[in-house]
């Protein structure tokens, strides 16, 4: 068998056993026979076993069986396949490229998003990851001429809006007083050179990257915005886009009217957070807090009398 052809059934598997919640092995023959992964042959019993370590190994998925429960099988650790996690970003990856792959003929009909090429990039900033080694980079910031020759430990990696960032942090060994540390957000195709250091370093074992981006709209951590408690009126389909993808995972609906849905959250109004907003348009009126309220109304206005402008020449 195709190593392809493994993923497809492992992703077939994970995807139905997290469907059905609990399901039996039996359950699991019968619709495994409806597809076309089983050609008409039965899911033998040591081929569910090898598929099931398989996909705790490469995923960290653990399908579990519940024996006082008529033998179901079930997620053992749902929540890793939560919204923003790798297990659920690969499942879904894996799961559009095989229907994608198997659909060649109809490629000039599926559109699909350009996300910026990143090079060897990924692999070299995983790598330094799991060495534990700092990284060099040349980076060069939108509005500078020159770029900036940078020496950090990684921590983390995220994407946000199709592309990758880099979470660097830095040390910095003062003469008096305390050392400063210190982190930087850096977005990959900023970077202009990349290289690994044979510098070790060890992470702070407190650190956690969930916790760290919690508060976050997206990546911008290192300003003195505080979070706070935010409540988004959206009109008409926004409030239906805003129900199926919430902005932030703190987002929950407090109130609905006959054409609006108020949302709370509790997030960093950073300026990456007001400019989406601000693209709302009219579709969206943040109620609290006022001085965001204020905020978002001044980029509108400063919008009208960019336009004003224009037809004034």
């Amino acid at each position: 068998m195709k190593t392809s052809a493994k993923f497809r059934e492992y992703i077939w598997l994970v995807n139905t056993i997290r469907k059905a919640k609990r399901i039996t092995f039996a359950e699991i023959n019968e619709r495994w026979l409806e597809t076309e992964l089983s050609e008409g042959v039965e899911l033998a019993r040591a081929t569910f076993n090898r598929h099931k370590d398989a996909i705790e190994d490469i995923f960290g998925i653990i399908i579990d069986c519940d024996r006082q429960d008529g033998f179901k099988y079930y997620i053992a650790n749902a929540n890793v396949l939560r919204e923003d996690s790798v297990q659920k970003w690969m499942l879904s990856t894996l799961s559009v490229n095989s229907v994608v792959s198997e659909s060649l003929s109809l490629q000039k009909r599926i559109l699909l998003e350009s996300v910026p090429y990143e090079g060897d990039y990924l692999p070299m900033e995983i790598e330094a990851m799991k060495r534990s080694v700092r990284i060099a980079i040349k980076y060069r910031k939108y509005g500078d001429e020159e770029p900036r020759d940078l020496n950090f430990e990684p921590y983390c990696l995220k994407m946000f809006r199709q592309r990758w960032y880099v979470l660097g942090h830095f040390y910095r060994k003062m003469e008096e007083g305390e050392d400063i540390d210190y982190f930087g957000m850096f977005a990959f195709d900023r970077i202009l050179e990349m290289s690994l250091t044979d510098i070790k370093f060890k992470i702070d074992p407190d650190f956690d990257a969930e916790a760290y981006f919690s508060e976050c709209y997206g990546v911008l951590v290192n300003d003195d915005t505080q979070p706070e408690r935010v409540v988004i009126r959206a009109y008409d389909y926004e409030q239906f886009y805003l129900a199926d993808l919430p902005l932030h995972h703190s987002q929950q609906e407090i109130a609905c009217g006959g054409d609006y849905t108020d949302f709370e959250l509790f997030v960093r109004p950073t300026p990456d957070f007001i400019r989406h907003l601000v693209s709302l348009g009219d579709h969206a009126q943040v109620l609290s807090p006022q001085w965001l309220a204020k905020e978002v109304s001044r980029e509108h206005y400063n919008a009208l009398c960019l336009y004003e402008e224009k037809d004034e020449i």
